[in-house]
């Protein structure tokens, strides 16, 4: 068997070697692959997000991507992107066909569509096509551009900044360094406007960073001139633009491209080693994963290495990992080392690769893990509030004149809609008051949605009742408003930290006489803000009455108010509900008026009469479960009872919720039904998990699936509690590791903050600009670049890896980390 492994492994060396010498040939995942460089054509379908069009991946390192027409220099996240209609594959002709027309008319699929160009339409076909150790991109139109659009419409192809600065590059005869900061002179447009960064060069063959083979790469351009282009000095996201413009007249080929990457002989990628970063307890079950390159034949021992206090290492275990298979792109091979339980000190090698260094200590999970998000995170996320740390600032007072009311028949570009009433008594752009209190700024938007209000809410107060947590490092000071981190005050902060999110979510209510949507910016210019909220408005409230540039001591002519969204929606109304309840049992005998408030709203609306299908009846199970376990009134017991078939059918979504109720509905053929409805749903998770080599149900989209998989182990959580001899432990911890660095693809930091030996510290949050990070903060992690390539860039402008959201991102995470201490330590 070992030898026919090795003749398998030898035939698949030989057909990569002949890959290369024949070069660039469609593999089965439907793109070009010669070597280490691949080269995908429309297979990504996020070009706002930097993952479109044709891309381009040497040697481990996606560095070209959403080779497309395009109406601008250098697009930003709102402008018209096209509709992608049609793909065709030849794999016979090497060929790759797309159909596409400009515009798509609905825009970042919120159905919002900023057409800066309303009378412009053509449908176009983009031909992707291999020739020898070439790519030849064309472009065809079915029509000449009309003359307004001549110097508009043109080719661009993105280069990520973050493999390329300090690389050379040659256009021609000309050549420069890629700056690390925009610089200018600007571009201006015939009217005068800036439209972008003026060209570093121009000509007919750029050659991206000869200097290093890994990512030398060649575009020539059989039409128009190249220009090389900063995209970053419009858009502080951007990244370099490759661009050659659409010419008068043109249609056939009226673009070709002949893009030429360098490929290096033989090239196999390193193995990679993912372990916990911060590493295990010694009752914890251990597994180590070595991920290779699906070319590489060898297989080496793999080594666990204990590191003593002088720096000598001593090898504890030393043996041939287990086969686990293909996962994407890679291969995986798995070392279990439960049966070490010595604390100390240890990292695991294999071959000239190594891990970083992680602990194996019944207290490993008891200090810097989960605290990061309750000192810092939490706190810094705070709005209406000032928020120091010691000689630091984090934010200044913010957001003190929330909020006008939206304007009716209005759809907002990040989502929010307005229909044709705005469901209060308010009038479109009256002041609301009541809103300037509590809350937690989103990550990335510092808009204040209400599920992830009332989301963060009850994952805390799910937190404190499963682990009565006390800890007190923050002073938080609702009456002065002011938050000084690590400054105990003798308060739970998690208390504080339910009652921070609960008066928003009340104060909305009770101020609109209903639940609020969302409360954000009316205009891009302060939605886009990188820096401290307090600068997003004076803080002032609107008023008509005062003359432009006038203000009170209270008021201001200024509308930079933010705007106030509602909504009809049952679903999530009911959600909410379900969260205030539980929120009321946590605040009962910390600030008992609260406390009746959350319960007053919960029960307001549940008692709404109206038809629930669909999302909305699950939800409203939801609210009577919490009302029942917080009041213990028999309505709501009855309510559950009588849903008992939706419960079951819902179980995937109900379950981890219904299993605390049971004593207090205590129904033994009810229980007896819910049980039964868990063993079915527990052979499903085991099923998923074992699809992939973590042992969590993983199937990689654009988004990174962190946040999803710290849901699904909370509710493991629950569920192991709740039916211990039904659901197994095993696949929380696991979705903790995958949070802590097990997970696919070469970046193995920690998705937590400042948790672990490497983790992320350059993350989507509000100080994103600085390349910094919020301790405690947990991104949303490795993303899928479509077919089969996960990556996590050290990147501070892509959300779809690395942003902070509230609703339970981080919050999930802490909680993990504290129900793997209790469940180790019981």
């Amino acid at each position: 068997m070992k030898r026919n492994l090795l003749i398998l492994f030898m035939l698949v060396t030989t057909i990569n070697a002949f890959a290369q010498q024949t070069g660039f040939r469609l593999n089965d995942q439907e793109y070009f692959e010669n070597g280490g460089v691949n080269i995908m054509a429309f297979q990504d379908i996020y070009p706002e997000g930097h993952q479109g069009g044709v891309s381009i991946i040497m040697h481990g390192m996606r560095i070209a991507t959403n080779g497309d027409l395009r109406l601008d220099e250098t697009p930003g996240q709102w402008q018209p992107i096209p509709k992608q209609k049609k793909r065709t594959v030849d794999i016979a002709g090497n060929l790759i066909t797309v159909n596409l027309t400009y515009p798509d008319s609905a825009i970042n699929g919120k159905g919002f569509n900023p057409i800066f160009y309303p009378d412009l339409y053509f449908n176009y076909t983009v031909k992707t096509r291999a020739e020898g150790g070439s790519i030849i991109v064309t472009v065809d139109l079915d029509r000449p551009m009309h003359s307004e659009f001549i110097g508009k419409v043109g080719f661009n192809m993105e280069l990520f900044p973050g493999w390329l600065f300090g690389k050379s590059w040659y256009m021609d005869n000309q050549s420069g360094i890629f700056p690390r900061q925009a610089n200018g002179p600007g571009m201006f447009d015939h009217k005068g406007a800036l439209v972008a960064a003026k060209p570093m060069a121009s000509g007919k063959q750029l050659v991206v960073a000869p200097e290093d083979e890994n990512l030398r790469l060649t575009i020539r351009s059989g039409t128009g001139d190249l220009q090389l282009i900063d995209g970053r000095y419009q858009h502080n996201n951007g990244w370099f633009v490759v661009r050659s413009l659409v010419a008068t007249g043109a249609t056939t080929k009226a673009i070709e491209w002949v893009i030429t990457p360098n490929v290096i002989s033989g090239w196999i990628g390193e193995p990679v080693i993912h372990v916990s970063q911060i590493g295990y307890h010694p009752a914890q079950q251990k597994t180590a994963f070595v991920e290779l390159d699906r070319n590489d034949p060898e297989r080496e021992n793999v080594e666990l290495v204990w590191i003593g206090t002088d720096g000598k290492q001593q090898t504890v275990v030393s043996q041939k990992p287990e086969e686990w298979g293909r996962f994407l792109r890679y291969n995986y091979l798995k070392l279990d080392f439960s049966s070490v339980k010595n604390p100390g000190m240890y990292l695991v090698k294999y071959g000239k690769q190594q891990s970083q260094p992680f602990r194996i200590a019944a207290d490993v999970f008891e200090r810097n893990v989960w605290q990061p998000t309750l000192e810092y995170f939490l706190p810094v996320q705070m709005c209406h509030m000032r928020v120091n740390e010691k000689y630091r600032v984090w934010h200044g007072l913010c957001h003190m004149d929330d909020a006008l009311m939206a304007q009716v028949n209005y759809n907002h570009f990040d989502g929010y809609i307005q229909g044709g009433s705005t469901l209060t008594k308010y009038k479109p752009g009256e002041h609301v008051p009541g809103l300037n209190i509590g809350g937690w700024h989103d990550a990335g938007d510092y808009d204040l949605r209400v599920e992830s209000q009332s989301g963060e809410v009850y994952i805390l107060t799910q937190m404190y009742e499963a682990f009565n947590l006390k800890y007190d490092e923050t002073s938080v000071d609702q009456h002065s408003r002011i938050v000084e981190i690590h400054q105990p005050d003798g308060k739970p902060d998690i208390l504080q930290q339910i009652e921070h999110g609960a008066l928003t979510v009340v104060g909305g209510y009770r101020n609109l006489g209903r639940l609020y949507r969302g409360i954000i910016s009316p205009g891009l210019r302060q939605y886009v803000l990188l820096g401290d909220g307090v600068n997003m408005t004076d803080g002032l409230i609107h008023s008509d009455d005062l003359k432009s540039g006038e203000k009170t001591g209270t008021h201001s002519s200024l509308t930079d108010d933010d705007w106030v969204f509602t909504e009809d929606n049952p679903g999530r109304e009911l959600t909410v509900a379900a969260h205030m309840a539980a929120a009321s049992r946590a605040l009962k005998g910390f600030n008992d008026t609260l406390s009746a408030q959350c319960l007053e709203v919960a029960e307001a609306i549940f008692n709404i009469d109206r038809p629930v299908t669909g999302r909305a009846a699950s939800s409203k199970v939801h609210a009577a479960i919490e009302l029942l376990r917080t009041t213990g009134e028999q309505v709501y017991k009855d309510y559950i009872l009588q849903n008992e078939s939706l419960i079951v059918k819902e179980f995937r979504n109900l379950g981890w919720i219904i299993g605390a109720a049971l004593p207090k509905i205590d129904n033994a053929a009810f229980t007896q039904s819910i049980n039964k409805a868990a063993a079915g749903f527990s052979s499903e998770i085991t099923k998923q998990g074992a699809q992939t080599p973590f042992g969590v149900p993983y199937r990689p989209n654009i988004w990174g699936a962190g946040w999803d998989i710290q849901s699904f182990g909370v509710r493991q959580y629950f569920l192991h509690k709740a039916f211990p001899d039904i659901f197994s432990a095993d696949y929380m911890f696991n979705a903790l590791n995958f949070i802590l660095g097990v997970h696919p693809g070469s970046n193995t930091a920690s998705f937590a903050s400042g948790v672990g030996s490497r983790s992320t510290i350059v993350a989507y949050g509000v100080n994103r600009a600085d390349w910094s990070y919020i301790p405690g903060g947990v991104s949303s992690g490795t993303a899928l670049i479509r077919p089969d390539y996960p990556e996590l860039l050290d990147w501070p402008y892509l959300w779809q890896q690395q942003e902070y959201v509230m609703g339970g991102g981080a919050t999930n995470f802490m909680f993990l980390v504290l129900a793997a201490d209790q469940l180790l330590s019981e």
